[in-house]
């Protein structure tokens, strides 16, 4: 077993309170199961960008009270496996991360890889697809807002977006939430800084794109939602936001 019995669960929950929203934070925490150390990195790496959303899980916490939203936050940092990572892709357990190489993803062997996967990617999708059959039998819509957020400064490059809007090729949701943000005075990125695809994303895919729920995986810039006033603000912000989005797509 990777987690010991007095570790945390791979993920945590907020039910929805009636809403059609549901929020998933893939990137919530840093933190690291104690049978893999620190991953062979001094304390310093573990509190970047490279490890977690800074800033995302407290949005989201926000946003989802707001909007009775249901709300996933998964438990481990992105470093032990990314939960937006297709399971095939190089960067699910990611041996350098940006500069930083990570020693204890090198060489790892089936079944160590395999630990992760059992305990850590599946019970949080898991967890997601079980809320998602609820809905299906309930006969109640599933709007999927995939939160994350970016540093604002990559390789010495510094970003102007303050958020960005992701998606694929269905924008029905995208689109009108981009236009409402826009119009807030804000710079938005349409599929910056990352853009959605099968091989980079899993979220936004397999529960919004194939199934063709509405969906959106947002981006927010980290050194704006750093602190409580600002994950204040961006919740607020959002929670007026999305509603206003889908009236529009339901019009």
């Amino acid at each position: 077993m990777l987690l010991s019995p007095d570790e945390p669960p791979a993920f945590r929950i907020r039910p929805s309170q009636g809403s059609p929203f549901l929020i998933t934070v893939d990137h919530a925490s840093r933190r690291i199961p104690a049978a893999l150390g620190t991953l062979g990195l001094p304390p310093e790496e573990l509190e970047r960008h490279i490890a977690w959303d800074i800033g995302a899980a407290a949005t989201g916490e926000l946003l989802a009270e707001r909007l009775g939203a249901y709300l996933i936050l998964q438990g481990y940092s992105r470093l032990v496996i990314d939960c937006n990572r297709p399971l095939e892709s190089e960067s699910s357990i990611c041996v350098r991360s940006e500069d930083t190489d990570i020693p204890g993803n090198v060489g790892l062997s089936a079944a160590e890889r395999a630990a992760r996967i059992d305990e850590v990617f599946w019970p949080y999708h898991r967890a997601i697809e079980a809320e998602l059959e609820r809905r299906r039998g309930a006969g109640e819509p599933t709007v999927l807002v995939a939160l994350h957020s970016f540093t604002p400064i990559y390789r010495g490059d510094a970003r102007r977006w303050h958020g960005g809007v992701l998606h694929g090729p269905d924008t029905r949701l995208a689109t009108p939430v981009q236009e409402l943000l826009t119009a807030e005075g804000l710079t938005i990125g349409d599929n910056e800084p990352y853009r959605v695809s099968e091989q980079t994303d899993y979220g936004a895919i397999v529960y919004g794109e194939r199934p063709g729920n509405l969906y959106v995986e947002l981006e927010i810039r980290q050194d704006l939602i750093a602190d409580g006033p600002g994950q204040e603000e961006w919740a607020e912000r959002l929670a007026r936001v999305l509603p206003a989005a889908l009236e529009r797509c339901r019009s």
